[in-house]
């Protein structure tokens, strides 16, 4: 019996660790000719090689079980291909010609899919798109997605909006963690910048199931650079200068890989003067400075990946309040904020025989602080009564400073796939503490702790692929009470607890090889943040006294998506339509009076319902691939239960592009050019504080290229926002209570090397 019992252990180990070759053959559908040069990559482990000449490519030194390879090539759709081990070990699979362009893989949904084959639809844009489009920050590219707006102040400080919803309802990942960094506050941006990003991914609508609380009406997926193909080093360098703002930006950045150990070190630093609108004036203190550091190390083998980074962002941002002294000074001007953002990450995937198991592991710390005049005269007022309040607001000193510490993990285990179906279960979480050192206080010192758990499942047929998740979350949130010196009021301690269940089940059928349909339920909730429930004084920001309520409860709600989709050789067409109930939607409603020289503004909660889609089209008729056209709409409505309009929804909208791929020549490669009409409409469907906005249309266009010279690569792009020099108030701008103009005309070039 003791025999029998080694037997079969040594046969069990002996099979796990048996090590497997497989070979395989990439071929044309129609031709069945070789397709030379396709990128083969192998997931989980993840390795990537390259046919040769015969369409022929190996992976050596695999272990028994299930893999799956993501084929792709330029002028032809990306496929994926799955395979047992032991078992069929010379592989022959062939691609179809399509004018389409290459999928890319999913990193937001659970699976990581190709959209096509995604039950929830995702929208992907790579960073080298949107800087095409000449903007000074990521937020201003990210507004080219359908259904993706911003909230700005100026120039510098942007939020997204997905939806209709922005703020603690979008959550945002870098790094592959959940940022968090005072997202309550609209008059702050996202601490972020575009440098060392390399795609973006928008999940629109409620990802409960996925990331918990905030993730209520989507998330933005910000997918860093990725390092270098093993053995090879690249160095890189760019700068670009931005006429509006007479401002620049210079980047550059080295990654060097052997066959395990990757490293990587990227900078950039970027200043900008007072932005100048459409009618030549300049805005007073919209002047930004940002600088940006990322590093990162990283191991793979067989059985296990591992990524660790870091990345440092400071930025200088004036908080403007009108047009006044014209300047296209770079210095801090009073009032301006410094915030100071650090991301450290660890990302680790351990490889099984036929599961996998993600840890991820995050440490994020937020420095915020606010300058503003300092009032000679408050110094000798009551020099006693008011010595200790005034420690922390000499001259020089923050009148505002908070720290924010956050641990977050995410951890999920792939279970071994059964037939059709793969399944993930999870459990998420943070660690949080809100500490002040300065005398004015947004929110109180606090404490917040969350947690979750998480299933989900995919199930693939051959034409419909379903998915199906639950998720149970837990948050704790104690505050310390504090007083508020310009009133003298004491905002009591608070200590509660928030919890939801949540689900999402998903159906997309092919219903035929070129047409497309998803249907998904989910619900999502977002527990209230600290602002929400303690506020008690002036947000000088906003220019509002604001009172919290202590007794807000979850917001709760219900979305319904229906996409379709149709794609063939020669164009592409898509409806998104969605109904997103939600309930005890928190607003700050004006109670008409006033409280330090400000007008009181109390947070409230009300059944809420927000409803549109957007649809578009992409024209690339075959065989002139090289010409494209895209039309783009979106319409979103936002009504309280008792029929008032929700604040801060944007207008609708249209962006049309045109866009055409230069042949290459000799010395030019990767040559385009662009020009893009937005127009968007009126807005009349406003909030109970807000005023009406006009349409209007803006006129962008860009032109660009690269220079092959032996092993150096040159690329140049220039391109142009606002050409018309349109002035123009957005209904998301935070400055159009006080009538002022967003950006005029603006002119950007930029130069890149690469080698």
């Amino acid at each position: 019996m003791k025999n029998i019992f080694f037997g079969l252990l040594l046969l069990v180990v002996s099979n796990a660790y048996s090590q497997f070759s497989v070979e395989g053959k990439i071929l044309e559908s129609n031709t069945e000719q070789p397709v030379i040069g396709a990128t083969v990559q192998l997931q989980k482990p993840e390795r990537v090689t390259i046919t040769d000449l015969s369409g022929s490519f190996s992976f050596d030194d695999l272990s028994a079980g299930s893999y799956s390879l993501v084929i792709s090539s330029l002028g032809y759709g990306t496929r994926t291909y799955k395979f047992d081990l032991p078992g069929n070990q010379d592989l022959q699979i062939e691609l179809s010609p399509t004018a389409i362009e290459m999928e890319e893989i999913i990193v937001s949904t659970p699976f990581h899919q190709l959209q096509s084959e995604n039950v929830m639809k995702v929208e992907r844009i790579t960073i080298e798109s949107l800087d095409r489009t000449g903007g000074n920050r990521l937020t201003d590219g990210i507004s080219q997605i359908a259904g993706v707006e911003t909230i700005t102040t100026g120039s510098a400080i942007g939020k997204p909006v997905i939806r209709g919803l922005s703020s603690n309802r979008v959550l945002i990942y870098a790094q592959g963690v959940r940022l968090e960094n005072q997202q309550f506050g609209d008059e702050h941006g996202l601490g972020l910048s575009s440098s060392g990003i390399e795609s973006v991914e928008v999940i629109k609508g409620p990802a409960s199931l996925l990331y918990g609380s905030d993730a209520l009406g989507g998330v933005l997926y910000l997918n860093p650079e990725r390092f270098a193909p093993a053995d090879s080093t690249i160095i890189d360098a760019e700068t670009a200068y931005y006429t509006n703002t007479e401002g620049f930006e210079a980047n550059a950045g080295v990654k060097t890989s052997g066959e395990k150990f990757k490293f990587l070190l990227r900078g950039n630093l970027a200043a900008h003067s007072d932005y100048e609108t459409g009618d030549g004036e300049r805005v007073t203190n919209t002047r930004f400075t940002e600088y940006d550091l990322k590093t990162g190390f990283g191991y793979r083998d067989d059985t296990y990946k591992g990524y660790l980074r870091y990345n440092l962002n400071s930025s200088f941002s004036g908080i403007p309040e009108e047009i006044g002294l014209q300047s296209t000074s770079k210095s801090k001007m009073n009032p301006y904020q410094q915030v100071d953002n650090h991301i450290l990450s660890i990302e680790n995937s351990f490889y099984f025989a036929d599961s996998s198991l993600d840890i991820t592991l995050g440490y994020l710390f937020n420095n915020r602080k606010e300058f503003e005049e300092h009032h000679e005269e408050e110094e000798h007022e009551g020099e006693e009564e008011h010595e200790e309040e005034e420690q922390g607001h000499a001259e020089g000193e923050p009148a505002l400073e908070m720290h924010l510490e956050t641990i977050n993990y995410d951890v999920k285990y792939h279970f071994p796939a059964h037939g059709k179906f793969e399944t993930i279960v999870g459990v998420q979480g943070m660690f949080q503490t809100n500490k002040n050192l300065a005398e004015e206080i947004l929110i109180p010192d606090a404490r917040t702790t969350d947690a979750g758990i998480l299933a989900t499942t995919h199930y693939h047929l051959e034409k419909i692929d379903f998915q199906a998740g639950l998720r149970y979350d837990f948050r704790k949130i104690s505050a310390e009470g504090y007083e508020n010196h310009d009133t003298e009021t004491d905002v009591p301690a608070l200590d509660r607890d928030f919890n939801s269940y949540n689900g999402a089940l998903g159906v997309k059928i092919d219903l035929t090889s070129h047409f497309t349909t998803r249907l998904n339920l989910a619900t999502g909730f977002r527990a209230p943040n600290l602002a929400e429930l303690t506020s008690y004084g002036s947000h000088h920001g906003t220019n509002r006294f604001e009172i919290g309520n202590p007794d807000l409860d979850n917001e709760q709600n219900y979305q319904l998506d229906l996409a379709m989709e149709f794609r063939n050789e020669h164009f592409e067409i898509y409806t998104n339509a969605f109904y997103n109930s939600i309930n005890n939607y928190i607003f700050l409603n004006p109670t008409g009076e006033f409280l330090d020289e400000n007008p009181v503004f109390e947070y409230q909660q009300n059944d809420a319902k927000l409803y549109g889609g957007e649809a578009g089209l992409h024209i690339h008729p075959h065989p002139l691939d090289w010409l494209h056209f895209e039309s783009n709409y979106e319409l979103v409505i936002g009504e309280q239960e008792n029929g008032n309009y929700l604040p801060l929804i944007p207008a609708q909208s249209i962006l049309n592009t045109i866009w055409v791929e230069i042949p290459d020549g000799d010395l030019f490669t990767s040559g385009y050019a662009s020009i893009s009409l937005k127009s968007v409409f009126d807005q009349e469907r406003t909030g109970l504080f807000e005023t009406k906005t006009g349409g209007y249309s803006i006129l962008n266009a860009g032109v660009g290229t690269s220079i092959a010279l032996n092993s150096l690569d040159i690329d140049l792009r220039l391109s142009g926002t606002n050409l018309l020099d349109k002035t123009y108030i957005s209904h998301l701008s935070r400055l159009k209570p006080e009538s002022i103009p967003n950006m005029g005309r603006n002119i950007s070039l930029g130069i890149g090397v690469k080698f």
